[in-house]
């Protein structure tokens, strides 16, 4: 690596040298393979986002499932200014089931979810009746099966992209319209 030994490497990443060989390994056997990290073509990862979108609009837990990876990761972040759950949600069936249960209420206090590309990725804008940003969501895409969704609620990380909705009076929104109490949006610090 640069003619750097794996020990400084190790230091500069904060990782230890055996991490930093298996890396190297793999990368070594990923380039010798030929094949890109990424597999799918722009247009497949559209049309699994646009089936990721129907599915969420249509709180479709079973079809939502389909298209995640089995580990996927659900990740937000609120930034302690707005209602974001604090620890990831991990699995295919955590994730649809979450996502299910959000979609109807959502859609009944009139969020709109817009397809859009997110930092490269695909995902959508989630907006409110009025059409401000409430919160955007990327999806990382790996054969053929998403990976990771990183939802952003934080309005700091949203306003260069509109006006930013007031997520605490959606959350309360949200909540009336949930038909049971156990699951309502929380602050989080």
């Amino acid at each position: 690596m640069f003619g750097f030994g794996f020990p400084e490497i190790a230091s500069t990443v904060g990782r230890s040298e055996a991490a930093c060989r298996q890396l190297a390994v793999r990368a070594r056997r990923h380039m010798d393979t030929g094949r890109p990290r990424f597999e799918a073509g722009r247009r497949e990862r559209e049309e699994l986002a646009g089936r990721f979108f129907d599915a969420f609009r249509e709180g479709d837990a079973d079809g939502l499932r389909e298209l995640l990876a089995g580990d996927v990761h659900m990740v937000g972040d609120g930034g302690g200014k707005a209602p974001a759950g604090t620890k990831p949600i991990i699995g295919a069936d955590k994730v649809a089931q979450v996502l299910a249960a959000v979609a109807a209420p959502l859609v009944r206090i009139g969020i709109v979810v817009e397809p859009h590309e997110v930092n490269g990725q695909p995902g959508a804008i989630f907006r409110d009746r009025d059409g401000k940003v409430l919160n955007t969501f990327a999806l990382d895409i790996l054969d053929g099966r998403i990976q990771t969704i990183r939802a952003v609620i934080n309005p700091d990380k949203l306003r260069h992209i509109g006006p930013v909705a007031d997520s605490w009076a959606v959350a309360r929104e949200w909540n009336q319209a949930r038909p049971s109490p156990e699951r309502r949006l929380t602050p989080t610090a």
